[in-house]
């Protein structure tokens, strides 16, 4: 089976090989490996971190009956401050993350955006003015 981004030989059995199309040079940029590293770099540690303090208020809540049910003030127990702050770590890791593709991903992306379009819109060109060429 043929790769979805590259074409497979004509009808007529013709294997030359083709122009690399604009999503090959894409893949193959410097500055989105870049921008997918970076991405990595940011997402999984923090993926795994999360994933941790999550894994920690479950077992205390299965195995700590007694920790999670002291009182800390008022009606709020352990278990209900605990509870309370799996929601706030959301909402600043959501707003982390927003900060941070915006100080050190977004540039890469609109770069690469530019880049891409520019090289797009000559091969275009290139391509319309081919046959006209070829007629004259």
């Amino acid at each position: 089976m043929d790769h979805p981004l590259q074409p497979g030989p004509s009808a007529g059995g013709d294997h030359t090989a083709t122009a690399p199309g604009p999503v090959d040079h894409l893949i193959q940029d410097p500055a989105l490996r870049t921008l997918r590293s970076t991405t990595r770099g940011f997402a999984f540690p923090v993926t795994v971190g999360f994933l941790l303090w999550y894994l920690l208020y479950v077992l205390l809540s299965s195995y700590a009956h007694g920790f999670m049910a002291e009182t800390l003030f008022g009606s709020v127990n352990v278990a209900l401050l605990m509870g309370l702050l799996q929601f706030v770590s959301t909402f600043a890791i959501a707003a982390w993350y927003a900060r941070f593709a915006h100080r050190r991903m977004d540039p890469i992306a609109e770069e690469l955006r530019l880049r891409h379009a520019a090289s797009a819109a000559a091969e275009q060109v290139a391509r319309s003015a081919t046959p006209q060429e070829a007629g004259e």
